[in-house]
């Protein structure tokens, strides 16, 4: 029985495209997010958690203004925003850059006045301050690459891959954030002890996701006389775990692994002796 006592929770789900990747993450968690007939309030499963579907910028907005405890967010829209929130973490999801960008046959900086296209207004004017541009701000609703050469000399926009900007022949000037989605608390709900300690157990849960996609649980078969040199291959999160084989033949490792070594770590373990190497995914790891 959920304890009757615990603090109640208001969190904004994002809508749009960060909405798919954090249900997922959610749901991996063992927190299943069901939207039902009213699509704007789905119900979480956690005891005493209200949730709305908001936009991306108005999560943030309504996180500012302490309506809602904690929500997921890009970091781009927090700056944009001038928001004063908590990151409580990064969850890696849609990892993106701002950029500033401007056609590749155009000559860098021209000796005029700039007009400069882009969502960030705050971003872009940033931008401008520091290096001392002589420019103006047109603000756009989407498609801000299509606005060069004609009706802006640059933008600043987002950009995953760069295939987009690419494409309509604009050239990378400068990196100006990163960004990627994020879980954010609200600065009144954080200095609450009974909420912050709810969104930590969240957090810890969100976490432990994170962890297991970026690994994956290796266990292999070894000689004594082998033991120490297979071991100290393993790019384990602390120590492996060692047990003797039935019939004193030997030993079992066992090592949750980075996933990204695996091409090179499988061979160099075979050569050291392992055998009977087996790779299982992992769902959560909590360290």
């Amino acid at each position: 029985m959920p304890d009757a006592t615990q603090a109640h929770l208001h969190i904004a789900l994002p809508k749009g495209r960060m909405q798919q990747g954090v249900f997922d993450l959610l749901a991996a968690a063992g927190v299943p997010v069901r939207v039902g007939a009213r699509g704007y309030r789905p119900t979480v499963g956690l005891p005493d958690v209200t949730a709305k579907l908001l936009k991306p910028q108005n999560v943030v907005e309504m996180l500012d203004a302490g309506t809602r405890d904690l929500g997921f967010a890009g970091a781009d829209w927090v700056f944009e925003k001038g928001a004063s929130l908590v990151e409580v973490l990064d969850t890696e999801l849609d990892p993106v850059r701002i950029v500033a960008a401007a056609p590749e046959d155009m000559a860098w900086p021209p000796d005029r006045p700039v007009r400069i296209a882009s969502e960030y207004e705050r971003a872009t004017k940033a931008w401008i301050e520091r290096t001392g541009l002589e420019a103006s701000f047109i603000r756009t609703y989407g498609a801000t690459e299509v606005f060069p050469p004609e009706d802006a000399d640059c933008i600043v926009d987002n950009t995953a891959t760069g295939s987009t900007l690419a494409a309509n022949r604009l050239v990378i000037l400068e990196d100006l954030m990163r960004s990627s989605t994020r879980l954010y608390a609200s600065e009144q709900a954080w200095a609450d002890p009974g909420k912050r300690a709810r969104i930590e157990d969240l957090a810890l849960l969100i976490r432990s996701v994170i962890e297991a996609r970026s690994r994956v649980m290796l266990e292999v078969n070894v000689a004594a006389d082998q033991l120490e040199a297979v071991v100290d291959l393993l790019p384990c999160m602390r120590h492996p775990t060692v047990g003797r084989l039935y019939g004193e033949e030997g030993y079992a490792v066992k090592a949750a692994v980075p996933r990204k070594t695996l091409a090179s770590l499988l061979p160099a373990l075979r050569a050291a002796g392992a055998t009977d190497l087996v790779v299982t995914p992992c769902a959560q790891i909590v360290p």
